[in-house]
C-alpha cells in the first residue's frame, strides 16, 4: 500500500479529519464564550468524532509505529517546524506587517524546540519507570516538567499552566 491511492486518500483524510477537529474546538470555545451551550456542546462532540476518525485513518495507513520510532518521528517533525517553516512564516509576518501572526508563529516556534527537545529526552530514557509529569502552558503551548513561576516563552504565570 506504499504507493497506492487509497494511502494518500488515507493521510488527505487524516489531515482533513484533523484539521475539523482542530476548528471544531475552536468554534466551540467561541460557542461557550457566547453562551451558546446547546452549539457548543455540538461542536465539541463533532470534533471528538473527526479525532476518531483521524485515528483510524493513521492506523489503518499503517503510520503507527513503535513508540520509539513515534518519538523519532515526532523529533523529526518538531524539529522541521522550529528551524524550517516556522522561521519562514516569520519572515513573511515581519515583511507584511502581521503583528499577530508574527507573535502566534514566534511562540508556535520556541515551544516546538521544546517540544523536539522533550520528545529526544523520552526517547533517551524510554525505559524510565519513574513517572514524569508535564505542565502546558495554555497560551504559547510551551511545555514544562515543572511549574515555572511564569512561562520562559510567553510569561503567563505558571498557575496558569494545565498539568499531565
Amino acid at each position: 500500500m506504499n504507493d497506492s491511492k487509497t494511502l494518500a486518500n488515507l493521510m488527505e483524510a487524516f489531515a482533513g479529519e484533523s484539521q475539523a477537529n482542530r476548528k471544531y474546538l475552536a468554534y466551540s470555545k467561541k460557542a461557550e464564550k457566547d453562551g451558546k451551550l446547546n452549539a457548543a456542546k455540538l461542536f465539541k462532540a463533532a470534533s471528538d468524532a473527526e479525532t476518531l476518525h483521524a485515528l483510524k485513518h493513521l492506523e489503518v495507513a499503517g503510520k503507527i509505529s513503535t513508540t520509539a520510532d513515534n518519538l523519532k518521528d515526532a523529533v523529526a517533525g518538531e524539529t522541521h517546524e522550529y528551524r524550517d517553516m516556522y522561521p519562514d512564516f516569520v519572515k513573511a509576518a515581519e515583511a507584511e506587517g502581521n503583528k499577530a501572526a508574527l507573535l502566534s508563529f514566534t511562540y508556535a516556534m520556541k515551544a516546538e524546540e521544546v517540544h523536539a527537545r522533550l520528545y529526544q529526552e523520552a526517547l533517551e530514557n524510554l525505559d524510565q519507570t519513574e513517572e514524569v509529569f508535564y505542565y502546558l502552558c495554555p497560551v504559547c503551548g510551551n511545555i514544562e516538567k515543572f511549574v515555572p513561576e511564569k512561562c520562559s516563552i510567553c510569561g503567563v504565570p505558571g498557575s496558569k499552566f494545565i498539568k499531565y
